[in-house]
């Protein structure tokens, strides 16, 4: 079955960075563009990064162009975020997605930006 897991959030402070890491397994990773979602509390999940599944090219939100950077593996099945000059603002919950008929969720990662 697909599975999704995220992993590398954690608590940093304003101007920090972090990686997350997305783990896929259970279909043909390379096949598929991969996208980052976050969700704030109170607020609507929103579409972060997506990168296309030759790898080459990646959408952002306005929010994180020039701070967040989606790249992926697909020899490990992953894909990852890396976030820097990381805000307040960006705090959210971090859920990895995969596109198709069928859509799929990870279970998310906390990201808490904090003096």
């Amino acid at each position: 079955q697909v599975q999704l897991v995220e992993s590398g959030g954690g608590l940093v402070q304003p101007g920090e960075s972090l990686r997350l890491s997305c783990a896929a397994s259970g279909f043909i990773f390379s096949n598929y563009a991969m996208s980052w979602y976050r969700q704030a509390p109170g607020k609507e999940r929103e579409l972060v990064a997506t990168i296309f599944n030759e790898g080459g090219s990646a959408n952002y939100a306005d929010s994180v162009k020039g701070r967040f950077t989606i790249s992926r593996d697909n020899a490990k099945n992953t894909v990852y975020l890396q976030m820097n000059s990381l805000k307040p603002e960006d705090t959210a919950v971090y859920y990895c997605f995969r596109p198709g008929v069928t859509k799929y969720w990870g279970q998310g990662t906390q990201v808490t930006v904090s003096s």
